[in-house]
């Protein structure tokens, strides 16, 4: 009986083959048909992969007998192969699952487990020239691996997609890119497996990342820097852009980073498996201005090429592992240049992940100090560049409005009596922390590398017996006056405390020995002992002898005060000024 139909159907062939014809476009129209492209496997097919002898162009995956009950009357049988599935931690759990749909047919030649010329409706294998029966890798062969791929087979609404933040709700993909029947994402959402009029068969331009946007919808695009800079490669070092088809960031747009097969960083589809690369391929001067690449190649730095594989997107960053990455402080999608006035959040750093001042983790930061207390607070701290008497780690408890004394970076300091400060700094100004940790004569600006300890953007030293300079002290001096600090080569200063001049030039005592920089938490110290941000250096300062085992400062009201220590050899036994 089997025979008898292949009979019959082989007769039917030169009819079949007719109709067919009709459907088959004119000249005119044939770059939207599937004759002129690698899916034409006949031997009249263009590409690579072809029949010795066969000319019939659709029998290699339809076929109007004989063929399948799966529509659409398909000619060629299902994969037995398990899959390894796409995985991320930012995708919903259970999403996944085994291919189904059309992207089971597209499997059947594009896994590499089927041989191209073995169709349901022959009796025999369609033989390839060259004996290429198999698609090879770097041919379209994804093989049984799908985790570098784009994640296919699952429900849209059912994603994170189906929730409109950061995606395009269900309603909103509409052609030339579309869901299937059941609103499953399919390889032929983006790809028309008949027409081949943007590149591997795409159904949209990839240009402007329009092809993504279809549905991915990133907070902060439409300000990033990485939609609309046209700034391109000037040609030296590695290529930024292996993979992408165009020359400018907005061009490339998505695949600046991302591609969506064979991805190196496979859970984040990122070109480069390191995740630093993908930014550093263009953040080294050959398509950014600004080198970051040098930066964070100095002493002390913020180098993200310590760690690998450490970082994840929903990571808490109050029990996260100690790491950095470019990702940590920069949010690809919302970065862009600008600065604010402080304490808001600049565009380098808008849409990122931090810490607030009470300790609480928040999905997208405020104010600019919340990115640095997502690592140098709660969690990890930072490790002092001087040891003090109240030692503090946690730098969010070090700027707290609430303590006897700080640097205002959360809001204006306490004291409104500071001579020193030069413009346009004034009692109620606010900083930044990159206006102390940044690069140290970079144009990158923010605290990407230093070559100053503390990754400080200008020296200062704490080394005690270190002469007094303009250089030694540069940080402080930024924004307080070296004149009113010290004076003229007989005077005393203006700065509040007469004797500055007396410890800091002619005992040579570093800014550092009396004064803690970021602040003293009102959890350890008090107005009275710890106003002025004292808080001294151990190295230095040590307990008085004349009254045993006290070290101490006393705030005794307007520019009056005492102190009971014993420094350089010498006691203070409540010495007053």
């Amino acid at each position: 009986m089997k025979d008898s139909i292949r009979r019959v159907s082989s007769l039917c062939v030169p009819a079949a083959a007719g109709f067919l014809f009709l459907f088959l476009p004119s000249p005119l129209s044939a770059q939207t048909s599937i004759v002129n492209t690698k899916h034409n496997l006949s031997v009249s097919g263009p590409g690579p992969y072809k029949a010795l002898s066969e000319t019939r162009i659709c029998l290699f995956c339809h076929a109007p007998h004989n063929a399948r009950i799966q529509a659409p009357l398909w000619n060629r049988e299902d994969s037995v192969t398990s899959y390894l599935t796409y995985k991320s931690s930012t995708l919903t759990p259970g999403l996944v699952s085994q291919p189904n749909g059309s992207t089971k047919l597209c499997l059947s030649c594009h896994d590499g487990t089927i041989a191209l010329g073995n169709v349901v409706s022959l009796n025999s294998e369609i033989s390839m020239a060259s004996g290429r029966r198999y698609l090879q890798s770097g041919s379209g062969c994804l093989g049984t691996n799908l985790r570098d791929d784009h994640p296919v087979s699952f429900s849209y609404a059912a994603s994170k997609g189906g929730t409109g933040q950061g995606f395009r709700l269900p309603s909103m993909v509409t052609p030339p890119v579309r869901l299937d029947s059941k609103g499953m994402v399919q390889c032929t959402s983006c790809h028309d497996p008949h027409k081949d009029m943007h590149g591997m068969f795409l159904r949209t331009e990839r240009r402007g990342g329009k092809l993504c946007l279809s549905c991915h919808d990133p907070l902060g695009w439409t300000s990033s820097a990485h939609r609309n800079s046209t700034a391109g490669w000037n040609g030296a070092g590695l290529n930024p852009w292996p993979k992408a088809a165009y020359t400018t960031v907005e061009e490339n747009a998505c695949e600046n980073c991302h591609t969506p097969h064979g991805g190196n960083h496979p859970e984040r589809l990122l070109v480069f498996s390191a995740e630093e690369e993908n930014c550093l391929r263009c953040h080294n001067g050959n398509v950014a201005s600004k080198n970051i690449q040098a930066d964070i190649s100095k002493p002390y730095a913020h180098n993200p090429a310590s760690w690998n594989g450490v970082h994840d997107p929903a990571e808490n960053p109050l029990t996260m592992a100690r790491h950095v990455e470019c990702q940590d402080c920069h949010n690809a999608h919302y970065a862009h240049p600008g600065e604010v006035e402080a304490p808001g959040v600049p565009g380098p750093l808008e849409g990122v992940s931090g810490i607030d001042s009470s300790g609480n983790p928040v999905s997208k930061v405020s104010f600019g100090y919340q990115v640095c207390y997502k690592c140098h607070a709660d969690n990890h701290g930072s490790t002092p560049l001087v040891p003090r008497v109240l030692l503090q780690m946690n730098v969010r408890l070090e700027f707290s409005p609430a303590n006897p004394s700080f640097h205002p970076v959360e809001g204006p300091g306490k004291s409104s009596d500071v001579p020193s400060l030069l413009p346009p700094w004034t009692t109620s100004s606010v900083m930044t922390c990159w206006d102390c940790h940044a690069g140290d004569g970079s144009s990158a600006g923010g605290p990407h590398g230093s070559s100053y300890p503390g990754l400080l953007k200008k020296r200062l030293e704490t080394a005690d017996y270190t002469t007094e300079s303009s250089s030694a002290y540069a940080l402080c001096y930024e924004c307080h006056s070296r004149s009113a600090i010290i004076g003229g080569m007989g005077g005393g200063g203006s700065s509040g405390f007469r004797l500055h001049r007396k410890h800091v030039v002619n005992e040579r005592t570093p800014c550092t020995v009396c004064h803690d920089p970021h602040g003293i938490s009102s959890n350890q110290g008090n107005s009275t002992n710890n106003s002025r941000l004292i808080n001294f250096d151990t190295r230095v300062v040590f307990p008085s002898k004349v009254v045993p085992g006290v070290l101490r400062f006393e705030d005794r009201g307007y520019r009056r005060g005492s102190c009971t220590l014993l420094c350089h050899g010498k006691d203070h036994a409540d010495r007053r000024y």
